[in-house]
């Protein structure tokens, strides 16, 4: 059971408008909670308020561009108006733009990082100490990526910003912890290949491997249930014992001083292949 997933408590979904976040804004709604859908994408806000039920708990469907501070602050002073207190805080938006080189087109680069790590900061910073005050159980649930951890080559600067995801997580849940009087759980969320709206506007139809964002929601909720911090997701294509690999080998190119990201080196292929097969 999870203590705040229940009838009027509130839960704040950043990129609430499609994938991910709507999928789960979908159960919490249905679970009775009270729902914030926060995105920048006005239209989207909109279609996802009438697609979302109307019969369990409030839904309010507001503007927010993660990426500028003033913008969550507003956001929150919203919430807090019309609700009272938060329990579930989701950082959850994102997005995937360009495939520059490490030394090219630096305003990419920061646009990267501005939506998709400073706007998990910013929605802590905003949000965390009230949720503190409440003295209520609650969660914070930040979506991160399995190329924040392993690091494949081409999306160099969202693997930058995922990588920050992990390592801030990892910190919040770590001070959170320290304070005994805490009642805030932290989690982040690692999407396995997942047919959201993201990968939709390339492929019309749902690749095979690809799970629903219905799916990763689902995971979600039942991994929190059983008080994961990882909620690493599988997907059709990648069951739970070649992520490990996968992350194990990566963290061996520190350990074995191998050369950068030596599962794609020409020198370790055999090895890597060998090391996966078990």
């Amino acid at each position: 059971m999870i203590p705040w997933l229940a009838k009027d408590k509130t839960a704040v979904v950043t990129g609430g408008a499609s994938g991910i976040g709507l999928a789960a804004a979908r159960r919490l709604l249905t679970n009775g909670m009270n729902v914030v859908i926060a995105d920048r994408d006005e239209a989207a806000l909109g279609a996802a308020a009438e697609a979302l039920p109307s019969t369990a708990g409030r839904l309010e469907a507001l503007p927010c561009d993660v990426s500028i501070y003033e913008s969550m602050e507003r956001l929150r002073t919203r919430v807090i108006d019309q609700f009272g207190a938060v329990h579930c805080l989701m950082n959850n938006a994102g997005a995937a733009l360009g495939r520059p080189e490490p030394w090219e087109d630096i305003a990419a680069w920061k646009q990267q990082v501005d939506i998709n790590l400073w706007g998990i900061v910013h929605g802590c910073q905003a949000f965390v100490p009230i949720m503190q005050d409440s003295n209520e159980p609650a969660a914070i649930i930040n979506t991160g990526s399995k190329q924040g951890i392993t690091n494949p080559p081409g999306g160099y600067a969202y693997n930058l910003s995922k990588a920050g995801v992990l390592a801030y997580t990892q910190s919040l849940a770590h001070a959170l912890r320290k304070q005994a009087e805490s009642l805030i759980s932290v989690h982040l969320l690692v999407p396995g290949f997942t047919y959201s709206n993201m990968i939709a506007r390339f492929v019309p139809e749902q690749p095979p491997g690809a799970w629903t964002p219905d799916q990763v929601a689902h995971y979600m909720l039942r991994s929190i249930e059983q008080g994961d911090f990882y909620i690493l997701c599988p997907d059709n294509d990648t069951p739970r014992a070649l992520d490990n690999a996968r992350i194990q080998w990566n963290a061996d190119d520190i350990i074995k001083n191998r050369p950068a990201l030596s599962r794609w080196h020409p020198d370790y292929i055999a090895e890597y292949e060998a090391f996966i097969q078990g």
